[in-house]
């Protein structure tokens, strides 16, 4: 499950004091004398019987001045959820600039003769493109919903973007085939060595640096005719895997029973999931209300479904493949060491900019692109592991940042749950920093905007502080000890563009909020408190 497992909430296109140059680290907090007394409009609401065992922290400092007008626990570590997030995405936005480009390329080894015919492999070699085509509107521009496919699975619902999965892989078959090369006689083989793939504790999810379709099957079930069967397609179409079943129409207000075989895990290369059950003729999915039943396969074999994607579009292409395309990556073509020469350059394919995936992970709180982040970040610090990532990215937050080393602790990953943990100080101390830095609009534009797009899209729909909260959310949800499930975190931090016309920036976070019998009723109710109180910051500022 996503750390933020309401999907859908806000936008951020805020305004912004854009530097140029380092984070300040010798920024000053200063406290307002009556910053420890919180008004009673918050209080009221952080005293509710739902937290009665919960434990609130709260800062609230302007970014203009260092003044700090509210403050509650502000040195206190909390579970972070995905407000993780902020740190691994805005490390990477900053690093990387807002105009960098991944690139995939394509690589021959051997001659191509006169008729065309390449005496040797094809290599695919992947750059750590998250999107890959698969969200691309042009070639500076991505595509993002409420909803996202990532979090099909625990939101019930997704709204996939009508972009081509495989629009990246045919790209680069035609350009494979414009160099000359109308047949391989060889291997085809995808080279993931840029970093070292891993996994992590959030959602267990693989990171690497090849992604079709974000390792996604996407499957959308949609109901017909009562006792008839239901639409079922799914995407990409290869022969990596396929989707089987049948989902019957039954009669309005029936119940859904939809169900994914395997754990919704791809069975590997030449796999075959199953989709059955029943699905009511007036069906209305969670949260989004669609008519539409959308959930997918997570890919657990990368390389292999990518290489028999790219031969499949070779073949779509003209180039004619000796290779199996259904079978493991012969990863033992490889050369040696992660090193191309130019002149065996056949294709490549650039992503859009950094700030539009960073705006993607931040908007709907992607698991997969923060960890990605964090790599991309670590490559730029000489990193190949997420270890070494991690200790670069805590090294420049202390030393660039000015961050307090004893206010953060992130062990394992890059996406928040389940361990990381931060003060609400360390979170504001980055927040003010990071508008001092050239990339400062990109960061804050971001951020889900309260009523209006991302993770806080049907959050304080009807609040006065609409549209003027930029936030992300972060939630934690785990079971206890007798398998409850419990918040264990809900969080929102971001900036704040007053009534009165000041930035503040500000991290809300609340721990231990109790147990979950529904995942829209009870964390979407404490959501809304949260979003109140944000507001409440708006309108009293």
């Amino acid at each position: 499950m996503s750390t933020q497992p309401l999907g859908s909430l806000l936008l951020a296109a805020g305004l912004l004091l854009v530097g140029c140059g380092s984070p300040s680290s010798d920024f000053v907090f200063t406290a307002a004398p009556s910053a420890a007394a919180l008004p009673k409009s918050i209080t009221a609401i952080m005293a509710k019987p739902r937290y009665a065992d919960a434990t609130w922290s709260l800062l609230v400092t302007d970014v203009r001045t260092g003044l700090t007008f509210y403050q509650l626990n502000p040195d206190r570590l909390s579970f972070t959820g995905s407000t993780r997030k902020l740190f691994s995405v805005g490390m990477a936005l900053n690093t990387l600039g807002v105009d960098r480009r991944q690139t995939t390329t394509v690589h021959r080894q051997g001659a191509v003769t006169g008729a065309g015919v390449l005496d040797g492999n094809l290599i695919l070699v992947a750059g750590g493109d998250l999107v890959f085509g698969v969200r691309r509107i042009d070639a500076n521009t991505i595509e993002v919903t409420d909803f996202d496919h990532n979090d099909a699975n625990g939101l019930g619902t997704a709204i996939l973007t009508p972009q081509d999965p495989l629009f990246a892989l045919n790209q680069l078959a035609a350009e494979v085939k414009a160099s000359g090369i109308n047949s391989v006689s060889g291997e085809v083989a995808v080279d993931d060595r840029l970093f070292q793939r891993y996994r992590v504790p959030n959602g267990n999810l693989r990171i690497t640096p090849m992604m079709l379709n974000e390792n996604q099957i996407d499957v959308t079930v949609t109901p017909t005719q009562v006792g008839q069967a239901a639409s079922l397609v799914y995407r990409p179409l290869t022969g990596f895997f396929e989707v089987v079943g049948q989902v019957m129409t039954t009669a309005a207000g029936s119940e859904n029973t939809v169900e994914f075989s395997g754990d919704r895990l791809t069975s590997g290369v030449g796999g075959t999931g199953t989709v059955d059950g029943n699905i009511p003729i007036d069906y209305a999915a969670p949260l989004s209300s669609i008519a539409d039943f959308v959930g997918t396969f997570r890919v657990e074999d990368p390389n292999p479904f990518a290489r028999t994607a790219f031969i499949e579009a070779l073949e779509r292409n003209g180039v004619t493949v000796a290779a199996n395309p259904v079978a493991d990556n012969p990863s033992t073509i490889l050369p040696s060491g992660f090193s191309y020469s130019d002149s065996t350059l056949v294709a490549g394919y650039d992503s859009a900019p950094f700030s539009e995936t960073a705006k993607l992970i931040l908007k709907v709180s992607l698991n997969q692109g923060a960890n990605l982040s964090l790599s991309l970040f670590g490559l730029e610090n000489e990193q190949h592991t997420v270890d070494g990532s991690l200790e670069a990215e805590r090294q420049t937050l202390v030393e660039e940042f000015g961050i307090d080393p004893t206010q953060f602790d992130f062990p394992t990953n890059g996406s928040g749950s389940p361990d990381s943990q931060a003060a609400p100080r360390a979170i504001v101390k980055l927040l003010i920093g990071m508008t001092s830095t050239p990339v400062a609009a990109e960061y804050e534009a971001g951020l889900p905007i309260l009523g209006v797009d991302g993770s806080l899209a049907n959050t304080g729909v009807d609040l006065p502080g609409k549209g003027h909260v930029f936030a992300k959310t972060g939630t934690t949800l785990a079971p206890d000890s007798e398998g409850v499930l419990q918040l264990k975190a809900q969080n929102l931090a971001g900036y704040i563009e007053t009534r009165s016309g000041r930035k503040v920036a500000y991290a809300l976070m609340v721990n231990d909020a109790g147990p979950v019998d529904d995942i829209e009723t009870d964390v979407g109710g404490v959501f809304q408190d949260e979003a109140e109180i944000s507001s409440i910051l708006y309108e009293l500022l």
